[in-house]
């Protein structure tokens, strides 16, 4: 406990600066994401049409997902000009004005159908636009930083729903209209507050995807799709309370403990919330639907952003525009859409729901074996993409000449079997770091330490503190 506590009390400057010009992402993204909530995901206006207008939406988001990534040479950067951005924004009203236009003008049923047909397709290609406009801007700030204005941004989402959600339809109307505009404008602010230097490149080198990543998100989106309609209220992914609770602890973990963060963690713990949420679906008699939903939600809601940062750090160490990755990551959502269909098929065939949910339990708990496997393989994340951020405290970037000498004190480590503590402690000689502080930050006395950096220096081979920092600042042969 008295070390978690240092931990807090430790970096608040750095702390400080993680959160310096966090407003207009903040409001971007909560803004877009409520206005997805109010018109969409749990729309304020009932309409009627002849299938999902949610499965329109998806696919219409898809659709401009696919078309930007194939694009994305001849685009970025999006934000440059901002005729992107009004595009996005034009589309997003255009959309709330059909839907309200659907929802309140006297037309025929069918006039009224197509018309909230046409809005939500419409919404679809403006978040989808906007989503990508928003990782570019986001691309151009730190890991930390994208990692914390990502997690508060969505908490804020949960925010502004929740205050829109008791309003009458007139204000209801005005906020569906008020809310895009004002996440581009934020957006346009966040862009124009960055350095020159520091925004994106027009020029695109070649590269690949990274095409584990993206299978990995698509078992997950593919898993949620099969129970995204039969969800306990306050579950979901957009804007729900199993989304806050998720973005809160992780946007807390951050700030507080980024210099120990475990990402590497993070990344496997989806597949035992999700897996347990399907299993424990033919026991909702016993333990009631919200434990299995907020289990399948929040698993979701983690794989995403996870996802989400891995691709931000693969786009910053090769230097190529994260436009392309967020667009596929966009188009991922076909798979939901395809999950919830084959949902829909099983209960079309008339199997009784017990059986019905013991096949989608089978099927979850095969399509995780699967990404397992994809997981295996996480080292080729480092060595193929130079994925560095699944390493405790990797959420903090490094400057190259501390890279080199982790990968150094790594190497030693590894050559003189250094045991974990005695690895660890060689972290903190290499930092230059004295006695007093190496105690201070572990916790442990000074017999102990002498004793620990005793065996340090048999290993190593050296006689004393100035020989082992000439090897560690030897070159590797």
């Amino acid at each position: 406990m008295g070390k978690l506590l240092a931990d807090i009390r430790k970096g608040r400057e750095d702390r400080a600066l993680y959160l310096a010009g966090i407003l207009p992402y903040l409001f971007a993204l909560g803004c877009a994401r409520a206005w997805v909530t109010l018109a969409v995901a749990a729309p304020a206006l009932r309409l009627a049409a002849p299938f999902d207008l949610h499965d329109v939406f998806d696919c219409a988001m898809v659709l401009i997902s696919i078309a930007v990534a194939l694009a994305a040479r001849r685009l970025v950067p999006l934000n440059a000009t901002g005729a992107v951005r009004a595009v996005s924004a034009g589309a997003m009203v255009a959309a709330s004005l059909a839907l309200i236009a659907a929802g309140a003008a006297p037309l025929p049923e069918g006039a009224q159908a197509a018309l909230a047909v046409l809005g939500t397709a419409l919404g679809g290609l403006g978040f989808g636009l906007f989503l990508v406009l928003w990782a570019e801007v986001l691309s151009c700030i730190s890991l930390i930083r994208i990692f914390l204005y990502t997690t508060a941004s969505q908490l804020a989402g949960v925010v502004f729903v929740f205050f829109c959600s008791g309003l009458d339809g007139l204000r209801v109307a005005c906020a569906m209209v008020v809310l895009p505009v004002a996440a581009i404008l934020c957006l346009r602010m966040a862009f124009r507050a960055l350095p020159v230097a520091d925004r994106p490149s027009p020029v695109v080198p070649k590269f690949t995807y990274p095409w584990k990543i993206f299978a990995l998100l698509a078992l997950f989106s593919f898993a949620y799709g099969l129970r995204q309609h039969q969800l306990a209220a306050g579950a979901g992914m957009h804007s729900s309370l199993s989304t806050a609770i998720v973005m809160a602890v992780l946007f807390a973990g951050a700030y507080f403990f980024s210099s120990r963060l475990n990402i590497g963690a993070l990344y496997r713990s989806p597949f035992v919330l999700i897996v347990c949420g399907f299993l424990l679906v033919p026991s909702e008699g016993v333990f009631g639907a919200a434990v299995s939903s907020y289990l399948i939600s929040m698993s979701y809601s983690l794989v995403g952003i996870i996802v989400a940062l891995l691709l931000y750090d693969i786009a910053k160490r090769l230097g190529v525009t994260v436009v392309a990755f967020a667009a596929v990551k966009g188009a991922e959502q076909i798979f939901v859409v395809g999950g919830k269909g084959v949902s829909e098929a099983l209960g079309a065939a008339g199997l009784p729901a017990g059986v019905q949910d013991a096949l989608i339990a089978g099927l979850v708990v095969a399509m995780m074996v699967a990404a397992m496997l994809i997981l295996l393989s996480e080292k080729e994340l480092a060595s193929r993409w130079g994925v560095r951020i699944l390493d405790v405290g990797g959420l903090v970037e490094k400057t190259p000449d501390e890279e080199r000498r982790e990968a150094r004190v790594a190497e030693l480590a590894e050559h003189a079997r250094l045991t974990p503590r005695e690895t660890e402690i060689l972290h903190l000689i290499a930092q230059g770091k004295n006695g007093p502080a190496i105690r201070s930050e572990l916790f442990i006395a000074e017999g102990t330490l002498k004793a620990h950096t005793s065996h340090i220096y048999e290993k190593c081979g050296v006689a004393n503190r100035r020989e082992l920092a000439a090897l560690l600042g030897s070159a590797r042969p």
